[in-house]
């Protein structure tokens, strides 16, 4: 029987013990995400994040394999950003899901990169951030009464509903950015030739006319709120199994 192939991921390859000197693992992961979040993920190469560092791409692959595994280790690196509390460190588990999907989603606004590689084919997320998440995720349902498997597909659903609105709001802020205007210089230039679309539909333009009235980034919070706040409904109402 051939041999397997281990698992390729940064997580599961020995370390080398010999480090350059001023060049470690947590110096290209910590210059890779400041790289990314300037130009994106079609900037990161090993060559470029090298020319970063002022250190060769030879140099770089002593500390991490190649790119994918780099990846896996900025992905890794953002979700340390992510606040989880214990379920002993608020009043419910509720509020406690709220904080940490709210987290997410400003972990993803700030690095607006991250939903083009979360669902990266290869991606192993053994990373000890995203292991610490999963992990106290899963113990905030289980002391709202999920049981194991239970919990774990509740955890799937929030995330699931962070990332879906992620992907949108990264897309449209990644945009306005390339644009050099703000939500509501956006907002302003569009609203004519929107309600010129919309002048056969009346609730469109109602909800036109009332957005005009709110700041872009407000309509954004409230719209993820509303909805985080129906899937925890649901799930807190849940038929008894």
């Amino acid at each position: 029987m051939p041999e397997k192939q281990p698992i390729p991921s940064a997580w599961t390859r020995p370390k080398r013990h010999r480090e350059q000197p001023a060049l470690s693992r947590e110096h290209i992961v910590s210059e890779a995400v400041k790289l990314l979040d300037a130009e994106g993920i079609d900037a990161l190469s090993m060559r470029r994040l090298g020319a970063r560092l002022g250190a060769g791409a030879t140099s770089l692959y002593r500390h991490v394999a190649n790119r994918d595994e780099l990846i896996e280790l900025v992905v890794d690196e953002v979700y340390g950003e992510i606040e989880v509390p214990g379920p002993e460190d608020l009043e419910s588990w509720r509020v406690a899901v709220i904080v940490c999907a709210h987290g997410a989603r400003a972990a993803i606004l700030r690095h607006p990169w991250l939903v083009s590689v979360l669902g990266q084919a290869g991606l192993a997320y053994l990373g000890p951030n995203v292991l610490r998440l999963n992990d106290r995720m899963l113990a905030l349902f289980e002391a709202a009464g999920f049981g194991t498997r239970e919990a774990d597909q509740a955890l799937g659903t929030v995330m699931a509903y962070v990332i879906g609105i992620g992907i949108s709001e990264a897309a449209t802020l990644t945009m306005l950015g390339r644009s050099g205007q703000d939500e509501r210089e956006w907002q302003d230039r569009l609203r004519p030739a929107a309600e010129e679309a919309a002048r056969d539909y009346p609730r469109l333009l109602d909800q036109f006319a009332e957005h005009a009235r709110e700041d872009p980034r407000k309509i954004r919070d409230d719209d993820f709120a509303y909805g985080l706040e129906r899937i925890l409904d649901g799930l807190e109402n849940r038929p008894a199994s």
